[in-house]
């Protein structure tokens, strides 16, 4: 498995990589890797392409009172699963090549990028969007592979995408789950053990909750019940909605690519996730 820290390095083993490969993926991510990681890894080695996956911490979608300091950082570790899943090459670039003295442009979606997370975490997604041009510019894959816990940051990316008429597709991947439910996250490991029971009901509240959407009910009553649910959970409710899937605009029932999405605090920790209905 190759790394590149330089573009320049990045271009070589890019380079080199085509020269054996028919097409070439990019696994975008921060790091801190988990099977969810990997399982973006394996579905881009499925079809065959040379993988390449970065690992940048990016400043630009935290905002000023969340985790930056404290997202966790592994690299060693990171790069021993991405060997083991077949990954190629592993893009490692540093702040200054990612954000140079004197940058000064970034990339401001609208559209899917509105309400929910984009109200919650305000500049949040244009440090996704930013990034993510960034790096398609620097690797200038054929296809990208995203995991679709962050459904949101998926449809803004693809939107992105198509509207810039960048020369690379966005592959959603389903989301990895533990065994109780609880989607797969580099934030869970500050999960307390004493509400650990408690995280897996997120899930569970959304999946009875899309149950009964499904039936073609109002969703109005049904989106309160899940709200009530999770706060007797103990969860702090950011948000539970139905929304299209696509544009994530709210619905007032189920329609075809609806989706339910939530976000809620459990102690210290923001959990998000989202099922199909």
């Amino acid at each position: 498995m190759l790394i590149a820290r330089t573009l320049e390095d990045l271009r070589r083993h890019c380079a080199t990589l085509r020269g054996r490969f028919d097409s070439l993926a990019l696994v975008p991510t921060m790091g801190a890797l988990h099977d969810g990681h990997m399982a973006l890894v394996r579905a881009a080695t499925a079809h065959e392409a040379a993988v390449v996956t970065s690992i940048f911490v990016n400043p630009l979608q935290f905002g000023p009172t969340e985790d930056l300091a404290r997202y966790p950082r592994d690299e060693a570790g990171d790069r021993a699963q991405l060997e083991s899943q077949g990954c190629h090459l592993v893009w490692v670039p540093d702040l200054a090549t990612m954000y140079p003295p004197g940058d000064a442009t970034t990339i401001n979606v609208e559209g899917p990028a509105l309400r929910w997370e984009g109200d919650a975490r305000p500049g949040h997604f244009r440090g996704v969007a930013t990034v993510c041009a960034k790096l398609f510019g620097q690797v200038r894959p054929d296809r990208a592979y995203f995991g679709e816990k962050d459904w949101q940051q998926v449809q803004v990316v693809t939107r992105m995408v198509a509207d810039l008429r960048l020369p690379l597709e966005i592959i959603g991947v389903p989301t990895v789950r533990e065994a109780d439910g609880l989607a797969l996250s580099s934030r869970n490991r500050f999960i307390a053990v004493s509400e650990r029971p408690q995280a897996a009901r997120l899930f569970a509240t959304l999946e009875a909750t899309a149950r009964r959407l499904a039936q073609g009910a109002a969703a109005d009553p049904i989106l309160d019940d899940a709200r009530a649910t999770l706060t007797r959970e103990g969860f702090a409710v950011d948000y539970v909605a139905l929304v299209d899937g696509p544009t994530l605009a709210p619905l007032a029932a189920a329609r075809p690519l609806a989706r339910l999405i939530a976000a809620a605090r459990l102690g210290s920790v923001r959990l998000i996730d989202n099922v199909m209905v």
